[in-house]
C-alpha cells in the first residue's frame, strides 16, 4: 500500500474515532434521568366542548306575538343589510337574490324570471310551501341552517325583535298585506271556553232551585192559609 493509501486509512478512522468521542460525551453531559413520577396529560375533552356548543343555541322564537308590536320604520332600516342582494318595490329587478314584493305568503321559489337554487326548489316542495310568518323568521335568522343547499349567503339577523320589524316591514310592501297573525288566538277561545265551563256549575244549581220555586207554588195554592198569616209563620 502506498503512503496515500495509508493516509486515507488514517483520517478515516480519525474521524470515526473523533465521532465517536464527541457522542458518548454529549451523552454524558445531556442525558437525562426518567422522572420518578410521570406528569400529568393534558387531553382535550372533545364532548364536553360539543355540549358547550350545543347548550349555545339559543331554542327558535316564535315571531307572532312580536309581529303585533313590531316596528315596521325599524324594520325598513334592517333591510338596508338585504339591499345589496334584494329589492322590494314594485316591480323591481332581481339581483342576486329575488326581488321581495308581496313576499309574506308567496309560494316560495317561485319568483318569475329568478333561478333559484336546487336545495330551495327541494325546500319548496314544487312551491307548495310559502313563506308565511315562521318560515321567514326562522329562514332570516339563519338561511343555511333552515334552507340547506340555498345559496343564500347571508349570516342572518340574530336578534328576534329585529327580525320582527323587518318582517313587518317585508309584509307592508305588497299590493294587499297579508293579515297579521292572532297570537294570542288560542288563548282567546280558550278563555271563552273556561268561563263557559265555569259558568255551567253556576247555572246548575240556579237551574235545580227551580223546583224549590215551584215547592212555594203549593204554598201559594193554600191560600185559605194565607188569610191567616200568623198561623201560617
Amino acid at each position: 500500500m502506498n503512503s496515500y493509501v495509508n493516509m486515507g486509512v488514517g483520517a478515516f478512522l480519525g474521524t470515526v474515532f473523533v465521532l465517536m468521542s464527541v457522542s458518548i460525551a454529549s451523552e454524558g453531559i445531556f442525558h437525562s434521568e426518567a422522572p420518578e413520577k410521570e406528569g400529568f396529560t393534558i387531553v382535550a375533552e372533545e364532548g364536553t366542548a360539543e355540549a358547550g356548543a350545543g347548550g349555545k343555541e339559543e331554542a327558535e322564537v316564535d315571531i307572532k306575538p312580536l309581529l303585533l308590536k313590531a316596528d315596521a320604520s325599524a324594520g325598513e332600516t334592517v333591510f338596508k343589510k338585504c339591499a345589496s342582494c334584494h329589492t322590494a318595490d314594485k316591480g323591481g329587478a332581481n339581483k342576486v337574490g329575488p326581488n321581495l314584493w308581496g313576499l309574506v305568503n308567496r309560494p316560495i321559489a317561485s319568483h318569475e324570471g329568478f333561478s333559484y337554487s336546487a336545495g330551495m326548489k327541494t325546500f319548496s316542495e314544487g312551491s307548495k310551501v310559502v313563506w308565511d310568518y315562521d318560515h321567514l323568521s326562522f329562514f332570516i335568522e339563519a338561511p343555511k341552517k333552515h334552507v340547506p343547499g340555498t345559496a343564500m349567503g347571508f349570516a342572518g339577523v340574530k336578534k328576534p325583535d329585529e327580525r320582527a320589524n323587518l318582517i313587518a316591514w317585508l309584509r307592508g310592501q305588497a299590493d294587499s298585506p297579508a293579515p297579521l297573525p292572532d297570537a294570542a288566538g288560542g288563548a282567546a277561545e280558550a278563555a271563552p271556553a273556561a268561563g263557559t265551563e265555569g259558568a255551567a256549575p253556576a247555572e246548575a244549581p240556579a237551574t235545580e232551585t227551580k223546583p224549590a220555586e215551584g215547592q212555594a207554588a203549593p204554598a201559594t195554592e193554600s191560600k185559605p192559609a194565607e188569610g191567616q198569616p200568623a198561623p201560617a209563620q
